[in-house]
């Protein structure tokens, strides 16, 4: 059937995973977008945030909620907690509640929603929690009295999904695998593009329609399948894996986390889903929203595509894109008293004899594989502590090798605002007695005259404040406990920052320096070696095809010029 273009939908969840890709989809195929989120200021980086309507609000606020639904033809619902501590269920259903009944008084032609593929023939309390939750918001919009499409979604493969990094990780980091008996479970993976051209479509169903559909891609096999699939693809020795039964969704949820960058928040409910087999019982959605060739993706080729935006460092979201349950998400104070509370900084300014741009591009790609410039061991031993107490730990890296965005993790950092050229602020994700952030400036030498003789030349200064307030008696022992180590940690990370970004100016100019020359003095064709080839033979970039990001598009990391603590 032909889509309907010119439709005005609401994305819930654009700042998640599946949202802030199904944006740009449904912007592309004609209709305008209104975004709803609790923290608008997360989308304003993305590139099509000037193409959209964003308003603040939250999906349990009926006031909120029925404001953004004005107008709306169409409002996708993809929201959920994700096992976000106690009580997440109740959170659900209240949410979903809400919604529906505000899409039903704002006259909304359709809700689509993104749920989880549950199993035949279990049943609902012996589901997991994570499921019996999805399942139960789909039924409360099927119930809203709007006619409404349920994508009922298993496993989904693309760069940066969950399931994808878990997928990942523990097939590229253990060759030899101690697994649970839930890799023995058959699943129905979907390739992520499907999922969005589902969601997009599901927009153009007749009115009539009202219904789950369930969605998954040509091949079903077990998740111990998958892994071996996904090990010939990336082109690894064959996987020796072991099935150990006593090892427990919990347990399961403890070794992901120790394993992969997901934490174990987000790993329990991810492999409590796989305790059943999840396959489709129907492909429904085809009169709806037709297969065109090659649809849908099989495993394989959704792999591949995959890893390939991953090595091209072109992932548009992750499943970190989303803050999870329990993380901070307090702004930094405006009042430095806190209102009489307090607010511990420590801060750091050095003269940098680079220039302002190349000292903000080693800002910019700071984390990640480069690393954070100082003392790597206390980081890493940070990010294990903070993987045990079950917070998110370093390595969730970043989207981007080289740019930022507000609402990026980086490692167990989110970035809450940034001024290109000038300022990154990151607000700390990891588990602390209270509220941490860490402020970093790139500006021209406002006093070049002061500056040591050696500065002078390029003038720029790097600024560096790490700011904590801190909850209760633990936090301000927490403060003066690390505050010793400050000097080590935050002062060498301001010095070889300062390193780094002379160095990149030294090598561009080095680099430039080299081309001048070869410019200069290279030889007619007649005369060069005869290893180098004929000019008529093509540009250089014909030879093996390469997908990894180039080494100079990225900062020098700290291994570079790392100082001795």
């Amino acid at each position: 059937m032909k889509a309907t273009t010119g439709l005005h939908c609401l994305v819930t969840g654009a700042t998640g995973y599946i949202g802030g890709r199904l944006v740009p989809e449904l912007l592309d195929a004609g209709h305008r977008v209104r975004c709803l989120a609790r923290s608008p200021e997360k989308l304003r980086d993305h590139p099509w945030a000037g193409r959209t309507e964003i308003v603040r609000g939250d999906v349990t606020d009926a006031a909120s909620v029925a404001e953004a639904l004005r107008g709306i033809d169409v409002a996708y619902y993809l929201v959920h907690a994700l096992a976000g501590g106690s009580g997440f269920e109740d959170r659900d259903r209240e949410a979903a509640r809400v919604f529906a009944e505000q899409a039903r008084a704002a006259g909304v032609r359709r809700i689509v929603y993104l749920g989880g593929l549950t199993p035949a023939g279990i049943p609902v309390h012996d589901l997991s929690p994570h499921l019996r939750s999805r399942a139960e918001v789909g039924e409360i919009l099927l119930a809203s009295g709007v006619p409404t499409t349920v994508l009922r979604a298993a496993v989904i493969i693309g760069s940066g999904s969950a399931s994808f990094e878990m997928l990942r990780y523990l097939t590229e980091r253990l060759p030899v695998m101690v697994t649970p008996s839930w890799v023995g479970t058959r699943v129905q993976p979907v390739a992520v593009r499907d999922v969005l051209r589902y969601l997009v479509g599901s927009a153009a169903m007749p009115p009539e329609v009202s219904r789950a559909f369930d969605i998954g891609g040509p091949d079903v096999l077990t998740y111990e399948e998958m892994m071996r699939r996904y090990a010939v693809v990336a082109g690894l020795p064959h996987r020796l894996i072991l099935r150990v039964p006593m090892l427990t969704p919990r347990l399961s949820s403890h070794w992901i986390g120790l394993v992969t960058p997901v934490p174990r928040a987000l790993a329990r409910p991810l492999a409590e889903s796989l305790r059943h087999e999840v396959v489709c019982a129907e492909h429904d959605i085809a009169r709806y929203v037709p297969d065109p060739p090659g649809a849908p993706i099989g495993v394989d080729r959704a792999v591949s595509l995959a890893l390939r935006r991953v090595r091209e460092a072109d992932v548009t979201t992750r499943w970190s894109s989303a803050s999870l349950p329990g993380a901070p998400s307090d702004p930094l104070p405006t009042d430095p008293d806190w209102a009489g509370g307090s607010l511990y900084t420590d801060q750091r300014e050095r003269a940098v004899d680079a220039s302002p741009a190349a000292l903000w591009r080693v800002v910019e790609g700071i984390g990640g594989e480069n690393g954070w410039y100082s003392f790597p061991l206390a980081w890493a031993v940070r990010g294990w502590l903070d993987r045990l107490a079950g917070g998110v730990g370093i390595r969730r890296g970043r989207r981007d090798a080289a740019r930022l965005r507000v609402g990026d993790s980086l490692d167990f950092w989110r970035v809450e605002e940034i001024e290109p050229g000038h300022l990154l602020r990151l607000r700390a994700e990891m588990r602390l007695p209270g509220l941490a952030w860490l402020e970093m400036y790139a500006d021209p030498d406002p006093d070049p005259a002061q500056s040591p003789p050696a500065d002078r030349a390029r003038g720029a200064r790097y600024r560096q404040r790490a700011l904590f307030h801190p909850h209760g008696l633990l936090g301000h022992l927490y403060w003066w406990s690390v505050s010793p180590f400050h000097a080590v940690v935050f002062g060498g990370m301001a010095r070889n920052i300062a390193r780094a970004a002379r160095r990149l100016d030294d090598e561009a100019a080095a680099t430039g320096a080299a081309l001048s020359r070869g410019t200069a003095s290279e030889p007619p064709a007649s005369e060069r070696p005869a290893s180098e080839g004929p000019a008529s033979e093509g540009p250089a970039s014909e030879g093996p095809a390469s997908s990894e990001v180039p080494e100079d598009s990225r900062p020098p990391g700290p291994d570079a010029e790392r100082e001795n603590p």
